[in-house]
């Protein structure tokens, strides 16, 4: 099944679900990535920060020469780590993603994170990485000058955000001339970010939500935690109106609100269950229900380690 697309406000079209990137095991990453392309997935969501930008290029690289699908097929996206915001270093970090992939342009470059960090010259530790970070005082302004210098490259189609919040928005809206496309956050039940969603809605920009299932799997997860079960009685009943599982039901509510999910998944039925999420709709009565799973405690992505840091998003309301 291939999914629907959302046109963003550059005129791109965007699938409405894409495949979540982060912790894919090396050596299984050009695997996951192939059957994903076979199952239908065109969009996928990467990042520099997850070492795995190669081996997704390889596996992209084989379903071309095959000819399961063109490059135009594709709709890929990676993101601008936060040891690189400094504008002068945007555009080589760009250059290096796509070096990584082996292609020449991504659909969409992304800035991680609103936070500034000092290049340490050394690899990151991809499990805790920010476990040496030394923070800058920067204006994510001039990082934003440098993402559109890479779309007026030809390096990136469109360009977005990550982990913004709604003051932060507006500033780069006020000195954008070109607009981010999207604000990629987490989005779940237990943490539904309506108030972000209408508010970037409002001013044209897409939601994209990483981790809909919660991220249990997240190295920093803690007893106590806010956890989404799928096999909550409430999605279990749900789901059996629809005949789909609770993956399903939550990534159906993600689509209703109005965001684009990004699940991540390794496993092949699973695969397929994720994207075949399009031939029902939840009716208002089921969207309540998931409505009721939200709390202002849901966020699990808050980074704890990075709250002393200048322009640590998590402060505002939304």
């Amino acid at each position: 099944m291939l999914a629907p697309c959302v046109i963003l406000n550059n005129g791109q079209k965007m699938p409405m679900l894409g495949l979540g990137t982060w912790q894919l095991e090396p050596g299984e990453i050009e695997k996951v990535i192939e059957l994903a392309i076979n199952a239908g997935y065109r969009h996928f969501d990467c990042a520099f920060l997850y070492d795995n930008e190669a081996e997704i290029g390889l596996a992209i690289k084989k379903k071309i020469a095959d000819g399961t699908v063109k490059r135009e097929d594709l709709f890929i996206v990676t993101k601008l780590w936060c040891t690189f915001c400094v504008k002068e270093e945007v555009v080589s970090a760009c250059k290096r993603s796509l070096q990584n992939f082996g292609l020449d342009y991504v659909d969409q470059y992304l800035i991680h994170w609103p936070v500034t960090l000092k290049n340490l010259g050394r690899p990151m530790n991809i499990k805790e990485p920010f476990i040496d970070a030394v923070s800058i005082e920067y204006d994510f302004v001039e990082t934003w000058k440098g993402m559109e210098e890479c779309v007026n490259l030809g390096l990136a189609k469109g360009i977005g955000i990550s982990n913004f919040n709604s003051k932060q928005i507006e500033k780069i809206l006020k000195a954008a001339t070109i607009k981010p496309v999207v604000n990629q956050v987490e989005v779940t039940p237990n943490f539904n970010q309506k108030k972000l969603i209408k508010f970037c809605k409002d001013r044209g920009i897409v939601i994209t939500a990483y981790s809909p299932f919660g991220s249990p799997s997240r190295p920093w997860a803690a007893e106590g935690d806010p956890i989404l079960s799928l096999d909550s009685p409430e999605l279990v009943a749900i789901g059996k109106k629809y005949v789909k599982t609770g993956a399903q039901i939550v990534l159906r509510y993600l689509i209703e609100i109005g965001v684009v999910p990004l699940p991540k998944s390794a496993n092949e039925i699973r695969l397929v269950e994720n994207i075949n999420i399009f031939d029902f709709s939840l009716s208002e009565e089921d969207i309540a229900v998931l409505d009721s799973f939200n709390s202002t405690d849901g966020r699990v992505i808050d980074l704890p380690c990075l709250k002393t840091m200048p322009n640590y998003p998590f402060d505002e309301e939304f």
